[in-house]
């Protein structure tokens, strides 16, 4: 009753320090410093230079939920590692004629064809870049951080400001992202 991602351990690179406390797990790098609560139904174990993530032992009618919490918790103690070490970065696409983006302080400003530029104040812990595309993109904002799952929704956040629409593509969207297309209306023939 293991889950085949849970059963892998998640190696602890040099520089990394891992603290198990009751209810949460620290983990300390190069790129900064995480605190999370500790996933329910496992048991997290430091081994030498590597976590190990054990399921708990409960009832049987909990088994299938205890399996999906040890592959879950093994998959979130692995970006909580990285991102200490690595960190994490996403990058965004601003097409369309005349839309800019332009980074001031910690709150970027987006002009995106609406009456108003929007103002989005990045959440602590993320940075941004804003720089100029190429071809079609008229600016690209990188997005970086040590939270996985903070970066990601930063970019769902500010994607969500201006999605891309079907007919000419314009709008935020993920680098490498493919929209599709609709037909305009001399599409019927």
């Amino acid at each position: 009753m293991l889950s085949r991602i849970g059963r892998r351990p998640v190696p602890v690179p040099d520089g990394v320090k891992v603290e198990i406390k009751e209810d949460k797990v620290i983990v300390q790098g190069p790129k900064g410093r995480l605190e999370k609560p500790h996933p329910p139904l496992v048991e997290i174990k430091v081994e030498g230079n590597e976590i190990k993530v054990l399921p708990a032992q409960v009832q049987k009618r909990l088994a299938r939920k205890v399996k999906a919490f040890h592959g879950l918790a093994r998959a979130l103690v692995n970006n909580w590692v990285t991102g200490v070490s690595k960190g994490f970065t996403k990058s965004l696409d601003i097409v369309g004629l005349g839309y800019k983006a332009e980074l001031k302080g910690d709150t970027l400003v987006l002009s995106v064809g609406y009456s108003h530029p929007v103002e989005f104040k990045l959440p602590q812990g993320v940075t941004a870049k804003v720089q100029r595309g190429a071809g079609e993109v008229q600016f690209q904002i990188i997005l970086e951080g040590i939270d996985k799952e903070l970066v990601g929704q930063t970019a769902a956040n500010i994607k969500k400001i201006r999605p891309p629409e079907p007919y000419k593509g314009k709008g935020i969207r993920y680098t490498g992202e493919k929209i599709l297309r609709k037909a305009g209306k001399g599409g019927k023939k």
